[in-house]
């Protein structure tokens, strides 16, 4: 989403919405439309929760003139007071808790604030999908509770799901990481809230080296779309059955998404069968006009979002686009009457910062912090020998910064200092005056600090001035002076160093791993409100530290033949081009994707797993003559799929065939399994064969590779013989 000023020719092209999740004490607010004291709209069908929706929808749209239609489509969309329908704001956020980007939410009152989780990066590395579910569950309460206080909307521009292709990118916080299916994402025909996923397609730069997001046109091959850009979206719409999908700035190979029929009408409709509305990021429309001058006129720019499948052009098409959002609308209960009429219409300020919220949010800070380095082990720290701790650095005492981006009003705060006095006495000395650091005026009184304590904790990295919306980063290490600070710390720390990084996207840091005298390094993301406990239990043991990263830790040099410009995920000797993410890129790193330790040592082995499976062919295709089978490969579209199932734990990986296409190594499951010490854990791993066995060929088709697949967990490696048959026999 942009936060530039919304014009009503931006005509924000609404075509339908999605979801959230579930639960409870209200406050009175008027109704949205359908109010029950109103004798004359009360018994319209289109008021009458027992009809069917479509039937419901029909009606009203019957009733609608054509300006009262037009006036409808965009974001603040106009009331109709002669029917009895309020103004409404469709532009709400909540990222990870409930947020006042959008016009659509504010903070005040009685809804103060709302929990304030770990920036999606963050709760990413937990790699716990559990987790994820019981936040959406939380946030969806919050953000349904404001609704139901007249302080929120209950449409939400949210999530990104966009892949963290290139490190540099300022929007790598918001993402779920560098892996397609990792950042893939109904409750029926009622829906608490309504998400949305953004931003489609091959949308990842934001302003480098002279090129905007306003102005990029990204060259993308047919095999990347599908193997890659399109893999979320796809999973969002068809699996997720969320209900609004938004289109990006960008160009796609020469045309602007909002205007790419093949990519919204084709595509997100036609193929994925969004139940839902595409709307445009804002100002799209006006962007591609404007700045990419795609078209001559406005009015050339609107007929072409309209024939991409944003229906804006004669009363047909204006009607099939309503079709799309007041359906969303009275999924969401918005026409149903008094909001207490809704199952969710009783939740209110009681139900938004609770203290089982806040605890889940400092639940995920912990599970989503990563321990890359710890020599000695030096970690975790001891309150009785490590009594006094010098806290330094430009993060260390931080509060808005844990919270990154896309964030709201916090519940409250607890920073990294808090959270360590809470275990020790603490000497706090800042070092650098910002994460800038541009000068060593304060250098000496960190030094000193680190002099006297027994031992020295370095909250370090980065914040929203580095890496943000319209900011993409100029390289990957730290900014200004933080390495010289971390490095002269070190070297008069009494005690054990450790480096606290705070980023959205990957730091070098060479310099720490390889310094003997820096004994531990944990990445914290940006870990919401409640970061500095987290932190603190994870650095003196009450907390086991069990992240993983979802992206590639690569070093400065990685990035001088690799402009952000260039989209190719797959390398080229030729042109010297090094490919990008863990899937194609084979060069060095300095921490791989998936990259976390642990303060207990695990052993992994597979304890029964098939060594051959049988993949189906579609009987009816293989009477038609359609099943092509060269050997090597079947088409999916040409496959009766299954499950392939082993019994590993955590990260699961697969390695193809060779094929020069191919990616080297794909993340096909994770679990997250919590294991006493000492004790054993068996863990059951569906592999869904089609899906994440399969590769796309250079034509953009996917693929299920014939003969030996190897499985990957941890060290431990099996070897899947993959076989073209008749039936769906698997032998072990």
């Amino acid at each position: 989403m942009a936060t530039i000023p919304l014009s009503k020719s931006s005509v924000l092209l609404i075509l339908a919405l999605s979801l959230f999740t579930s639960l409870h004490s209200t406050i009175a607010v008027e109704p949205f439309a359908c109010d029950p004291k109103n004798g004359a709209t009360k018994n319209f069908p289109f008021c009458q929760v027992k009809l069917a929706i479509q039937d419901r929808v029909r009606d009203l749209i019957g009733r609608l003139t054509l300006q009262e239609k037009v006036q409808l489509l965009v974001n603040n969309a106009a009331a109709v007071p002669r029917l009895g329908i309020k103004g409404y704001e469709w532009w709400s956020e909540a990222l990870h808790g409930v947020s006042n980007v959008g016009p659509g939410t504010r903070f005040g009152g009685a809804f103060p604030g709302a929990t304030s989780f770990p920036q999606v990066i963050t709760t990413a590395a937990s790699f716990n999908a559990t987790l994820w579910e019981a936040i959406g569950r939380v946030v969806s309460d919050e953000a349904r509770a404001m609704y139901n206080g007249g302080m929120g909307g209950l449409t939400y521009w949210s999530p990104n799901v966009n892949i963290l292709r290139d490190p540099r990118w300022g929007r790598s916080q918001e993402t779920p990481g560098e892996d397609p299916v990792r950042s893939s994402g109904n409750d029926g025909d009622r829906l608490k809230v309504a998400a949305c996923c953004k931003h489609y397609t091959a949308y990842d730069l934001d302003n480098w080296n002279g090129v905007d997001r306003f102005h990029f046109n990204a060259q993308v091959s047919k095999q990347d779309v599908v193997d890659t850009f399109d893999v979320p979206f796809r999973a969002c719409v068809k699996e997720g059955k969320v209900a609004s999908v938004m289109c990006s700035y960008n160009q796609v190979n020469g045309v602007p998404t909002c205007a790419d029929p093949n990519l919204l009408r084709k595509t997100v409709r036609g193929q994925w069968h969004l139940n839902g509305y595409i709307v445009s990021d804002c100002d799209s429309v006006g962007v591609y006009y404007d700045q990419q001058h795609y078209t001559s006129t406005p009015e050339e720019a609107a007929a072409d979002a309209i024939r991409a499948g944003l229906d804006l052009d004669c009363e047909i098409d204006v009607n099939g686009a309503l079709i799309n959002t007041l359906a969303v609308q009275m999924r969401l209960g918005m026409f149903d009457g008094e909001p207490s009429a809704h199952p969710y219409g009783n939740l209110g300020p009681n139900d938004v910062c609770t203290p089982a919220h806040q605890e889940l949010a400092l639940e995920a800070a912990r599970q989503g912090i990563v321990l890359l380095k710890n020599q000695g082990p030096s970690l975790p720290l001891s309150a009785r020998r490590h009594r006094t701790i010098a806290v330094i650095g430009p993060n260390s005492n931080v509060t808005v910064t844990m919270i990154g981006n896309y964030a709201g009003v916090a519940c409250g705060y607890t920073s990294p200092v808090q959270g360590i006095a809470s275990y020790a006495g603490t000497i706090h000395q800042m070092g650098c005056a910002d994460v800038s650091c541009s000068d060593d005026q304060l250098f000496g009184g960190a030094i000193d600090a680190a002099r006297r304590a027994d031992a020295t904790v370095l909250v370090m990295g980065l914040d929203q001035s580095v890496e943000a919306e319209t900011r993409d980063r100029a390289g990957l290490l730290l900014p200004g002076r933080q390495q010289d600070l971390v490095s002269k710390v070190a070297s008069a720390s009494k005690g054990p160093t450790i480096l606290v990084l705070m980023s959205g996207g990957p730091i070098d840091v060479t310099f720490a791993h390889n310094d003997p005298r820096i004994s531990a390094i944990l990445w914290a993301g940006y870990p919401g409100q409640a970061g500095g406990a987290a932190i603190s239990d994870v650095l003196f043991g009450t907390a086991n530290p069990g992240g993983k990263l979802p992206m590639t830790w690569y070093p400065q040099e990685y990035l001088t033949k690799l402009p952000m410009t260039n989209m190719a995920m797959r390398p080229s000797e030729s042109k010297g081009y090094p490919g990008r993410t863990y899937r194609f890129y084979k060069g060095p790193v300095l921490y791989p994707f998936g990259h976390g330790l642990s303060y207990t040592n695990f052993v992994h082995t597979i304890a029964n797993a098939p060594t051959m499976v049988s993949v189906p062919i579609d009987g009816h295709r293989r009477g038609s003559g359609n099943v092509t089978i060269s050997g090597k490969a079947i088409k999916v579209t040409h496959a009766k799929c299954n499950k392939l199932s082993t019994e590993p734990t955590l990260l699961v990986y697969s390695r193809p065939p060779a094929e020069r296409w191919a990616p080297h190594k794909q993340l096909v499951a994770f679990e997250k399994v919590h294991v006493a010490a000492g004790a054993q854990q068996r863990v059951g791993i569906n592999i869904h064969v089609c899906k994440f066995l399969s590769v796309v060929d250079r034509s953009g088709i996917r693929r299920i590779p014939l003969g030996e697949h190897s499985i990957h967990i941890g060290d431990t490696k099996h070897s899947v013989s993959l076989q073209a048959g008749a039936l769906g026999i698997i032998k072990s």
